[in-house]
């Protein structure tokens, strides 16, 4: 017998809480006496923190209980544990808003994937701070936003960011190769609901021209990685990382060339563990269940 749904609503349930006894009892006994079944179920403890976490994906599969149902239902369960959780109906797209400056291939990545169902979410604006990718993003008819910054409008075009973000339920943010540091407050506002592609090395390098960094200094490996956005830069919580190995026949040009598979990988990869709400923050490290 199949157990697949091919007609009643798919949710997610996310929670965390302080590990004790009973709370994966007491969950699934409150979705199995509301006629869910559940098809996927992982769960882990952080025993450096004590630090509980559960994913459980479900369907109602008897009787006449509603997704509203469970979600004006479920606090009771949370209160027992003071559980932190969240409940998401699986067939509606995740709102993304992408930002981008003048490299290409991480937006461009993004909506293929999008456009081949791999992605399963609305973008709502594409946002640069240069007008190179407005053709780009026109073409697949999605509104793009020109947000030039300077040391001196810098404020001014971060609330512009915000007040967008609001005006299209924005749910998540990428920033694909958005060549801008955000202030600490804007990161703050967006705490886990925006991702960063940074170029990663062993070693790494800082500043301009990396690839010719890694080129000086015969690095063996390369890599990218996929992380939420902190305040401080580059060193957010790690969603995903894509590694490659090189060696000394590879001059600059070819350096890049590889540098940008890696990061519209590991920057894919990440948008969807995100956005099939498989990331939990656990401090300065993220909890994913695959």
């Amino acid at each position: 017998m199949s157990f697949q749904n091919t007609h009643r609503e798919t949710f997610v349930l996310k929670a965390t809480c302080r590990a004790s006894s009973g709370i994966v009892a007491a969950v699934t006994s409150f979705l199995s006496n509301r006629g869910c079944y559940i098809s996927e179920l992982a769960q882990f403890d952080d025993v450096d923190t004590g630090q509980f976490f559960m994913r459980a994906v479900c369907y109602v599969e008897t009787g006449d209980c509603t997704l509203a149902d469970i979600r004006e239902q479920f606090p009771e369960v949370a209160a027992t544990f003071d559980m932190n959780w969240e409940l998401h109906a699986a067939d509606i797209p995740t709102k993304t808003l992408i930002m981008v400056s003048k490299f290409d291939h991480c937006l461009d990545d993004l909506l293929y994937r999008k456009r081949k169902g791999e992605l399963h979410m609305e973008i709502t604006a594409v946002v640069s701070n240069h007008l190179d990718l407005r053709p780009m993003a026109e073409r697949e008819g999605i509104r793009f936003i020109y947000l030039p910054v300077t040391k001196e409008n810098k404020p001014e075009q971060e609330k512009a960011l915000l007040d967008i973000i609001a005006e299209t339920g924005t749910e998540l943010v990428v920033l694909a190769r958005y060549m801008q540091v955000l202030s600490d407050d804007l990161c703050k506002q967006l705490r886990g609901r925006a991702i960063n592609i940074h170029h990663s090395f062993l070693p790494g390098f800082k500043g301009a021209k990396p690839y010719h960094q890694a080129f000086e200094r015969g690095v063996k490996l390369i890599g990218a990685t996929a992380h939420y956005v902190t305040s401080d830069l580059d060193e957010g919580p790690i969603i995903e990382q894509s590694v490659q190995p090189v060696d000394h026949t590879f001059r600059p040009d070819a350096l890049v060339a590889v540098g940008r598979d890696t990061e519209t990988v590991a920057l894919a990869r990440a948008v969807r563990l995100h956005i099939e709400q498989r990331v939990f923050l656990d401090g300065n490290k993220t909890v994913i269940f695959r």
